[in-house]
């Protein structure tokens, strides 16, 4: 006889906004399943630190808001509704202020691990392309000094940088590769 899977607990988009903000762990939810997130290694922390000190005065030039790691970003693909926490996540439009998620980033940040890798470079980059705001996405690894940055500008094909500089054009920002490694 087959073994019988565990019936599936779905939460509406209430409950899990509500269980997130009295919850002491973050959870991503696609579509009525939660799942809980894992900590981070501390190279991730400090490259996801050097990314907001770098990129902080540039997007307060340009009345920009910048996360990191706790603001969702609320997607609907395909009719289901999914929360995700990116490592950072920029919003420059003036109409995007929910105070628990944003709708329209235009740049997204993920630090690679090697258990979120996969995750990042598919689901989420096909589900991060959905968003219309969306001009850049870039993946950084954490054990080597190069990233892989996506822009809609280039039709979301990979360029990959492992010296000089990184252009992000919503920032109108060239981010020198050593400055987000200089912790690291």
């Amino acid at each position: 006889m087959p073994a019988l899977s565990a019936p599936k607990h779905f939460i509406s988009e209430p409950e899990y906004l509500d269980g997130e903000r009295r919850s002491e762990l973050r959870h991503e939810y696609i579509d009525g399943q939660v799942y809980a997130m894992t900590g981070a290694s501390r190279a991730h922390g400090l490259i996801v630190n050097a990314l907001a000190y770098a990129l902080t005065p540039a997007a307060r030039r340009k009345g920009c808001q910048l996360f990191t790691s706790d603001m969702k970003l609320r997607l609907e693909m395909g009719g289901k509704t999914v929360f995700y926490y990116p490592d950072l996540l920029l919003c420059c439009d003036p109409q995007d202020r929910e105070p628990y998620f944003s709708r329209s980033p235009c740049l997204i940040v993920e630090v690679l691990s090697e258990s979120t890798a996969r995750i990042d470079r598919r689901e989420k980059l096909l589900a991060y392309q959905s968003l219309p705001s969306l001009q850049a996405y870039l993946l950084v690894e954490q054990d080597a000094q190069r990233v892989e940055l996506y822009r809609r500008a280039n039709d979301w094909r990979v360029e990959y940088h492992d010296a000089g500089e990184v252009w992000l054009d919503c920032l109108e920002l060239a981010l020198p590769l050593a400055d987000v490694y200089v912790d690291v």
